[in-house]
């Protein structure tokens, strides 16, 4: 079996030292579309969104992602990014270095599919913990052991006008700058292993999209302040081709912001993009 969930639950990826700087943070920020002074600018109190801790460990890599998890012998070309969060113990810091330890912690069965679950915890060289990361892979044609469905409870979203209905131009050219931030997956770049992946062309990727939302929900409902980000939690609902437009509607529930995302406009218009996006703030 291409999976053996025995030797690959709670299996021990190893632990990663790695280290960060402000041009860095600018190179992502700028990637993901946020452009504001706040983000690009050293000298203008450079700030950092959550959602750079997810990439951080592995932003200097320049190899596809590697997929030599402990009991699972899958194909890149089957593997789509499933689900993303991160619970941040307080505002990253513009350059620094940290230690990252990944386990596999869950593995659920769909049947016609697997999902993978792996657990991320960054701590700085005193030991202190900097951020938590929690993200699945969706594994087309594996799954039927008879193993844990999991959960699928939906994030309800209210029935009533949202607090914030705004769009984003996704650039011709964004997959291809977001590559220049450590994920060399050719389903992202190469126009022939997207039409082997299943798709008509090169999409997105997932976590550039996480990264667009997550700034449009910052600067739209948070005032522009990335220090009030607490946690930031999606699941990849659909995908996106450079040069549409996402569109990310949001709702204010105490202290946490619910939302959607889609496309807009085209061909495509409504088709899903994000979906139980919860951001948990700090105040």
């Amino acid at each position: 079996m291409p999976i053996d969930p025995d030797v690959a639950i709670g299996a021990e990826l190893g632990s990663l030292e790695f280290t960060w700087t402000e041009s860095d943070v600018l190179l992502y920020h700028l990637a993901i579309g946020a452009t504001d002074l706040s983000y690009t600018l050293e000298t203008a109190g450079l700030q950092v969104l959550p959602s750079f801790g997810v990439v951080a460990p592995t932003f200097h890599a320049s190899d596809p992602p590697p997929l030599d998890l402990p009991g699972c012998d899958i194909d890149l070309a089957q593997v789509v990014h499933g689900s993303q969060s991160i619970a941040v113990e307080g505002p990253l810091a513009t350059s620094g270095s940290a230690t990252v330890t990944t386990r596999i912690s869950e593995i659920w069965d769909k049947g016609k599919a697997a999902v993978i679950w792996q657990e991320g915890v960054a701590t700085a060289p005193d030991g202190r913990r900097l951020w938590t990361t929690r993200s699945s892979i969706f594994v087309r044609g594996e799954g039927g052991w008879g193993g844990d469905r999991g959960s699928s409870a939906p994030v309800e979203l209210p029935d009533r006008a949202p607090d914030l209905d705004a769009t984003y131009d996704v650039l011709p050219q964004q997959a291809l700058l977001y590559r220049l931030c450590g994920d060399r997956n050719p389903l992202h770049a190469d126009p022939e292993f997207a039409r082997r992946a299943g798709f008509p062309a090169p999409i997105l990727h997932g976590l550039c999209s996480y990264g667009i939302v997550l700034r449009t929900l910052t600067d739209g409902v948070l005032d522009g302040d990335a220090s009030r980000v607490a946690g930031f939690g999606v699941r990849f609902s659909g995908v996106v081709f450079p040069g549409e437009t996402i569109r990310t509607r949001a709702w204010r529930e105490g202290d946490r912001i619910v939302a959607s995302a889609s496309v807009a406009g085209g061909e495509r218009d409504g088709a899903p993009v994000l979906g139980d996006v919860v951001l948990t703030t700090s105040g």
